[in-house]
């Protein structure tokens, strides 16, 4: 099966699955370049997201064309998703429980993708790879997971609240280019050496 054969497959195994919560809500499943250098991956969807069934289409998801533009990127080059598949009540955080049991299917979708980069955008996406991570002090760090670039990055929807926080996000976004460059300059064994285990389990 090629990579967008088995995501289908995967989207119509979510749909079928009743015990998801937010069952209310639309699947949004995510979109992009399935054979992309960097993923992002957000907490769930928005409004905007639940009414078109897409990923950062909203303001936020405006500010993330933007930067993804920003650095000579295009939108049609990455891939975009979120942890939680469908939107919670009121735009609230999820829940912990609604991310524990989305957490198998991400895990796949990344297994398919399988990108040498990804940013987490905002905390709860961050401390799916990162538990003990704290987005205001590991913001635009790179940490390794296995054979993956780890790039936690400010959530586009919070930058928009906080100017300080919107030209830290600019910033880091300038680095991306130059990390997905690295990890494609290293060798294809050997270097990465041994993950902690725990994180192991994540990818």
């Amino acid at each position: 099966m090629t990579k967008q054969e088995r995501l289908i497959d995967l989207l119509e195994r979510i749909l079928k699955d009743a015990s998801l919560p937010l069952q209310e809500s639309n699947l949004v499943f995510g979109e992009g370049n399935v054979d992309c250098d960097i993923m992002f991956i957000g907490e769930a969807p928005g409004e905007r997201e639940n009414e078109l069934k897409r990923p950062f289409v909203g303001r936020a998801g405006k500010l993330l064309d933007v930067l993804i533009e920003g650095i000579g990127w295009k939108r049609e080059d990455v891939y975009i998703t979120n942890i939680v598949k469908r939107r919670p009540p009121m735009n609230r955080d999820p829940l912990p429980e609604e991310i524990e049991r989305y957490k198998p299917y991400l895990k796949e979708q990344i297994t398919i993708i399988s990108p040498r980069v990804i940013a987490p955008l905002g905390r709860f996406s961050m401390n799916y790879f990162l538990p003990s991570g704290k987005i205001s002090r590991d913001q635009g760090k790179v940490f390794r997971i296995k054979d993956k670039f780890i790039v936690p990055l400010f959530h586009p929807a919070a930058a928009l609240r906080s100017p300080s926080m919107k030209e830290a996000l600019q910033k880091s976004f300038k680095n991306l280019p130059a990390i997905v460059r690295k990890h494609k300059s290293m060798p294809t064994s050997g270097f990465f050496g041994k993950a902690d285990p725990e994180q192991e389990k994540l990818l």
